[in-house]
């Protein structure tokens, strides 16, 4: 963290010190570096930012402290979403992770952006302002939710470098919100002056978002954090969390949200190989046996005669070795990621469990193919979400004039249309076939009922009680299938629903249990360890450990 400041106070102004002051001998300045005076676009800094958005956090002294947070990767695992079932290849499953990295690699970027934009703009209304508060609200929230305090109030301050003070977890959320309302106001204001048509950057947002737009993604992800908070909504007055949620929601004239999934905050693939193609494509194709589904997840779906069932997964070998239909829900079988490897191998080997989506996931540079003709970008922050969210805050009491089911059923709906499932839509199924030519035997193809899937017992809305609450916490997770990053883990963190699989020697850790948060960077315990001694102690009596609860989720 404190390495992480020290680059923002003193790389404000400059892309990299490069070698603009060195000449000796026949060595000359490198005309390509930028000192502090250079003109940099401001383009150039809001695609680095929202890069970082995608990609998560970065490296933390001198070691990965997180994993990319894009679709398979490693946080899909631990999402439970899909199983490695060889470790060389795919990865390990196991929860047994240490230290974190932060999200300070951006605001060093924001700041940047920030003095760019100012040299650039002066005094004239810009979207930057805006921007920058928003993403510095979603860096700090990105690092106490893994952690628990955090410097915030002091950090960068070059008077208190090294050591700045740790601030309450709940001191940090206040700040947030408030960044991000004052991010609202600032971004409704270029709607009025620009027309909520006008896009923020045509070069630099790789988003390829409105202003508008902009402004409903600051107000979603402000929902988020609201309902991540739902834990201390009863006793911390001064945060308001039912409060501010309901402020938002009944006044969309001033605190606009998405309405469809036109607004989603969406990372969009290339077609070209070469350049930010989707995650398994070509280079995984070899290995898509390596990798089962997860039982946490499909028992969901296929237990539930759910349509995405078929867009996830293949039919376990085994079961249409035994004459189960690939139309049957019955065919498709999870892993339970709490078992050891030797153990999946052998299940694997028989057949015994499904795997992802072959023809759907691996097939294109741009992503996975929906309906023959169109792809799907990776959800950072979408719509089905936010129904999801609002359809919580309505089953909680926290807004009033509208109920949880009508939420519950536009997420349901607004994931299928994301996903290309809709009546009357077909899905091509096959089995991987792995020989280096021919990935896929197809099986044939299954013709998609929404309708159905919408009117079983089980699926239709219990109501704003437990019960409902269940059913939109499972569908949320459902929704997160290979997007919005750790959305998934915290969720279960923070409800417990869906029952994440647990327990098993799969799992690595000392007491076979998921952790609860990350410990701090090291550099945090060597060069900040009073305020680091002091902090741990206040919230974990003393112990920096994996297994705490931190105020967030107590």
């Amino acid at each position: 963290m404190k390495k992480a400041f020290s680059g923002i106070i003193f790389l404000t102004g400059m892309i990299s010190l490069g070698l603009v002051s060195c000449q000796k001998g026949n060595l000359l300045s490198n005309p390509n570096s930028a000192s502090s005076s250079t003109t940099v676009p401001v383009s150039l800094l809001l695609n680095r930012i929202t890069n970082e958005m995608y990609y998560g956090g970065g490296v933390i002294d001198g070691v990965a402290g997180n994993q990319n947070e894009g679709p398979w990767d490693q946080v899909m695992r631990w999402n439970q979403f899909f199983v490695s079932n060889y470790p060389y290849y795919w990865g390990n499953n196991q929860y047994t992770w240490t230290n974190t990295a932060t999200q300070y690699p951006m605001l060093k970027y924001v700041n940047l952006m920030i003095t760019q934009a100012q040299d650039q703009y002066g005094s004239t209304p810009n979207a930057y302002a805006a921007l920058a508060k928003f993403f510095t609200a979603y860096s700090f929230i990105w690092y106490t939710q893994r952690v628990g305090d955090i410097p915030m109030t002091q950090a960068g301050n070059p008077a208190l470098y090294p050591t700045p003070k740790y601030d309450s977890q709940a001191v940090v959320y206040q700040n947030c919100l408030a960044l991000l309302d004052t991010a609202n106001t600032l971004m409704g204001n270029l709607v009025s002056l620009n027309g909520a048509n006008a896009v923020v950057d045509a070069t630099g947002d790789i988003f390829g978002l409105t202003y508008l737009q902009w402004q409903k993604v600051i107000n979603t992800y402000k929902l988020r954090v609201l309902v991540s908070l739902s834990r201390r909504a009863q006793d911390n007055p001064q945060l308001n969390i039912p409060g501010q949620f309901a402020k938002i929601f009944n006044n969309p004239s001033t605190y606009p949200i998405m309405t469809g999934n036109s607004d989603n905050l969406a990372y969009h693939y290339l077609e070209s190989p070469s350049r930010n193609n989707y995650p398994l494509f070509p280079n995984y194709t070899p290995y898509v046996g390596y990798e089962d589904m997860c039982s946490t997840f499909l028992s969901l779906v296929a237990g539930n005669n759910d349509p995405r069932t078929f867009i996830a997964a293949t039919p376990a070998p085994a079961q249409i070795a035994d004459n189960v239909p690939y139309t049957s829900f019955a065919a498709y079988v999870g892993a339970d990621i709490g078992l050891g490897y030797s153990q999946l191998t052998v299940n694997t080997t028989g057949g015994m469990y499904s795997y992802n989506n072959y023809l759907r996931y691996y097939g294109t540079a741009s992503g996975p193919n929906t309906n023959g003709s169109t792809c799907e970008p990776y959800i950072v922050i979408g719509y089905p979400e936010l129904c999801f969210n609002i359809a919580e805050a309505a089953n909680l009491g926290w807004i009033s004039g509208t109920s949880g089911s009508s939420w519950y059923t536009n997420g349901i709906l607004a994931d299928m249309s994301w996903l290309g499932l809709s009546d009357g839509a077909t899905v091509t199924v096959g089995l991987p076939v792995f020989q280096p030519v021919n990935y896929s035997n197809v099986l044939g193809t299954v013709t998609v009922n929404v309708t159905n899937f919408m009117n079983q017992a089980q699926i239709q809305y219990a109501g704003d009680n437990a019960a409902g609450l269940n059913q939109i916490l499972t569908q949320k997770y459902i929704a997160f299938w290979q997007n919005s990053g750790w959305e998934a883990y915290y969720n279960w963190r923070r409800t417990g629903v869906p029952t994440f699989s647990q327990g098993g020697t799969g799992i690595g850790t000392p007491n076979l249990q998921i952790p609860l948060r990350w410990q701090y960077p090291t550099s945090e315990q060597t060069s900040n360890a009073a305020n680091w001694t002091a902090s741990v102690q206040a919230q974990f009596g003393g112990t920096d450990a994996t297994t705490a609860t931190m105020w967030l989720t107590k």
